[in-house]
């Protein structure tokens, strides 16, 4: 017996959207919509998955950006520069090699000096 046509409704693709979103796994959509294979789930809800994940990660990163930008969170503004702009951490204390004073060999010529 042939298995029923899937037919997305707008409540099945805004679901989608939303699990999506919150980082749900494909497995555990397709499972909460009775679709038994995760390929026929990316088949007929690809852009719902796609939109979903982007949607969630652009509205992540302009809170980030917000906080960042108001000076007063210093933790975002640090993981902003650090992950966007390439900032390092780096130890406060970073010895210079410093030169040595120059070696001076005298060959010892066994006579004493008064």
């Amino acid at each position: 017996m042939a298995r029923p046509k899937i037919k997305p409704t707008d409540e099945q693709r805004r679901l989608v959207i939303s699990l999506s979103a919150c980082g749900v796994l494909q497995e555990q959509i397709a499972r909460r919509l009775g679709i038994r294979s995760v390929k026929t789930l990316r088949k007929h809800f690809r852009e719902e998955l796609d939109r979903g994940t982007l949607d969630a990660n652009t509205n992540v990163a302009q809170t980030l950006y917000k906080m960042a930008k108001s000076g007063r969170h210093p933790v975002a503004t640090m993981f902003w520069l650090k992950c966007r702009a390439g900032w390092k951490d780096r130890s406060g204390y970073e010895p210079q090699a410093a030169t040595p004073p120059p070696f001076v060999v005298a060959k010892d010529d066994g006579v004493q000096q008064p």
